[in-house]
């Protein structure tokens, strides 16, 4: 575990040796809350808050990504322009250049989770965003839980010191994105936490990672994350497009920036050097 406090090269050589980092409380509440009630807005009333619980709440049946209730969101998620600014808040800049060491550029493909309960067998299974972002080792994965999220949720898990043998080969699985990597024999020992709002899990372009499944009875798992990589790294085409966007009818940049109150930073990966 570590905290924003940590020295520079004592997250690096962690981040190094481990894989991930896993940075408590580093978005301020008030920032969490804010993008979280956008996301709540636009999932009703499937999804809504519930006081007790401090816990989003399912208000029906449950549904997952691709289908066809998921479907009919997710475009309102993706044209909340508090979800696409989330990431390039000074305070994310600067984590990610801490981690990295350069200037960061942060992907445009920005992910919105939504895991609903009793869908087990839906979770993403073990995978590497190597293979499913065609990225190359200055890419790192940074996702960011939006309310506290404990074991019966869904948490993301990751294998300590996977990034260090490469690219693995994939076959074929159940849940989101549809493959899964290559575990190998004595690979047992995952590192999990439960975690608070505004905890951040920061992952390199090889560490595998998954979800656990939704367990609980109605509470919903809400997180964000995206990619970043040092500013020049080659970017591959499809990262450049909004999540789903490839399937999703209509589900492109004109309509996700409609009704943007403010032009700034549309389109800014236009003058990326290195895309392919």
């Amino acid at each position: 575990m570590s905290r924003l406090e940590d020295d520079d090269s004592a997250l690096r050589t962690r981040f190094a040796r481990d894989g991930y980092l896993f940075i408590k409380q580093a978005v301020a509440e008030r920032d969490c809350d804010a993008l979280r009630n956008d996301i709540l807005q636009a999932l009703s009333p499937h999804v809504s808050w519930d006081e007790t619980l401090n816990k989003p709440v399912l208000n029906g049946q449950p549904f997952y990504e691709t289908d066809a209730t998921w479907d009919k969101l997710y475009p309102k998620v993706q044209q909340l322009e508090s979800f696409h600014r989330f990431f390039h808040q000074p305070r994310m800049l600067s984590l990610m250049h801490r981690i990295q060491g350069c200037q960061p550029w942060v992907y445009p493909i920005k992910m919105a989770r939504v895991a609903t309960p009793r869908m087990l067998g839906y979770e993403t299974p073990p995978h590497q965003d190597a293979y499913s972002h065609h990225a190359g080792p200055t890419m790192a994965g940074i996702w960011v839980a939006l309310h506290d999220v404990d074991a019966s949720m869904g948490r993301v898990t990751v294998l300590p010191g996977s990034h260090k043998g490469g690219v693995r080969k994939v076959h074929e699985a159940q849940g989101v994105g549809g493959v899964q990597c290559v575990i190998h024999p004595g690979e047992t020992h995952w590192h999990v936490s439960d975690f608070e709002k505004g905890d951040i899990l920061i992952f390199n372009s090889a560490t595998v990672h998954r979800a656990e499944p939704n367990t609980a009875k109605n509470k919903v798992r809400l997180s964000v994350d995206t990619r970043f990589c040092d500013y020049g790294a080659p970017v591959f085409s499809t990262n450049l497009q909004p999540h789903h966007g490839w399937r999703i009818e209509g589900l492109d940049w004109e309509s996700i920036y409609a009704n943007w109150r403010s032009r700034e930073g549309q389109y800014y990966w236009e003058s990326y050097p290195h895309t392919f």
